[in-house]
Parts: C-alpha cells; sequence; structure tokens
C-alpha cells in the first residue's frame, strides 16, 4: 500500500515537494538610516490614465515604514502603499508630499 495515493509512481527526492505552494521567502536585509541621512528622490508615472507619486529610496525598517505612510496619507488625504522600499501615492502631490517630509526631517536629491 502506497503512502499518498495522489503520488503514483512519484519519487520526490533530493528536497521536491508536491505541494507547489511552498515559496522560499526573500531575505531582506536593509541597513537603517537616520532621516537627515536619506538621499530620497520623487518619481511620477501614469499608471491607467491615473497620477502616481512614487518616493524611494528609504532604509528603515518595514514597520516604520508603514506608520510613516499612514501619517502622510492622513496629512495629505490620498491613498498610498509601500512597495519594497518605497512609498506610492495617488495624485499628483510631489510638491506637498515633500514638504510635509522635509519637516520630519528627511532629505532629498537635487
Amino acid at each position: 500500500m502506497k503512502k499518498n495515493l495522489f503520488e503514483m509512481g512519484a519519487k520526490f527526492d533530493d528536497n521536491w515537494h508536491s505541494d507547489n505552494k511552498q515559496k522560499p521567502k526573500k531575505q531582506t536585509t536593509t541597513e537603517t538610516k537616520a532621516p537627515n541621512k536619506h538621499s530620497l528622490t520623487i518619481a511620477k508615472e501614469k499608471r491607467r490614465g491615473k497620477t502616481v507619486t512614487i518616493i524611494k529610496e528609504f532604509f528603515i525598517q518595514k514597520n516604520e515604514l508603514k506608520s510613516l505612510l499612514k501619517n502622510l496619507k492622513k496629512s495629505l488625504g490620498c491613498g498610498g502603499t509601500v512597495k519594497e522600499n518605497t512609498l506610492e501615492f495617488q495624485g499628483d502631490i510631489a510638491d506637498r508630499i515633500r514638504e510635509e517630509l522635509v519637516k520630519r526631517e528627511f532629505r532629498f536629491k537635487k
């Protein structure tokens, strides 16, 4: 009698699994920097006819980045998300975001 009827004749050696839902976890090693040591850039993109404002590259912990996003969304009155080490906001609001981040002592490239 076989152990699993769905694996008839199949041999899963060398760390192969019949479950294809197991994905390797990405290892993210981010160094943390103080806000005044950042050198951020602002970019704008058009996605499906709408403008998205992107601020990159943050060097802070993921939970701190999420709380920063939450505070910025509340003060700016717009939607946004965290993707990797960047913040994406809905709309063309680059000037307002720059002002808010400068108040929080972040620096930008010229």
